[in-house]
């Protein structure tokens, strides 16, 4: 069974998405930041050959209409809290091997993606730490605990440690460590990462032309 990956997203609408970050920057940078990010996740992705690449997508309207990029399969999220979606989304590829990444991660390869299902030929999940104690990856194996995301405290610094609880006895992999973008601080500190040479060329797309007050 082939290896996939499931990029979360939200229908990029104006004042819906990356509501934290707008609340520093406005609603207009958030979504124009938001956009670009996703365009050159689904872009960077999609190319390579050594996985699929699917959109995981909400709300579930979205995944017959919206404005998304052709030729790249749709899912919908289905309802409920963040744990409840991203199982049921898992769950498609009980038998194979399946990642979730989110679509606010500037400096995401898929090097990356591709290295967490290496790493799965002899571990039962592999995480992408992010610096705020969260992960913007997620690949697991088919010997996965039942509930592999319950209780959870979703966006905190504690969201990371609460899931490897529920893998106690499997063994684990990790990534390397990279920052999403939630708030105006996490913006900034991408724009000068990029502005240095130190990331990707798509940071830079993504970032460059975002104004901060």
């Amino acid at each position: 069974m082939r290896d996939v990956v499931y990029v979360f997203a939200r229908l990029p609408r104006l004042g819906t998405v990356k509501r934290r970050l707008a609340r520093d920057v406005g609603e207009r940078a958030a979504w124009r930041f938001y956009t670009r990010t996703l365009a050159n996740t689904l872009r960077e992705l999609r190319r390579d050959r050594r996985f699929t690449t699917v959109l995981a997508v909400t709300p579930d309207s979205a995944c017959r209409g919206g404005s998304w990029p052709a030729g790249i399969p749709r899912v919908p999220q289905g309802r409920g809290t963040l744990e409840h979606r991203m199982h049921r989304v898992l769950q498609r590829h009980q038998r194979g091997r399946a990642a979730i990444v989110g679509s606010d991660i500037p400096d995401l390869s898929a090097n990356d993606v591709a290295r967490a299902f290496r790493m799965l030929g002899h571990a039962q999940a592999c995480f992408g730490p992010a610096r705020d104690g969260g992960y913007w990856l997620v690949a697991l194996s088919p010997r996965r605990p039942g509930a592999p995301f319950a209780r959870v405290r979703w966006s905190s610094e504690w969201a990371l440690r609460d899931t490897l609880a529920n893998f106690t006895g499997r063994k684990i992999a990790l990534l390397r460590e990279l920052s999403d973008v939630d708030t105006g601080a996490d913006l900034r500190r991408v724009q000068m990462l990029a502005q240095a040479g130190h990331e990707f060329d798509e940071v830079a797309g993504a970032v460059a032309d975002v104004e901060l007050p």
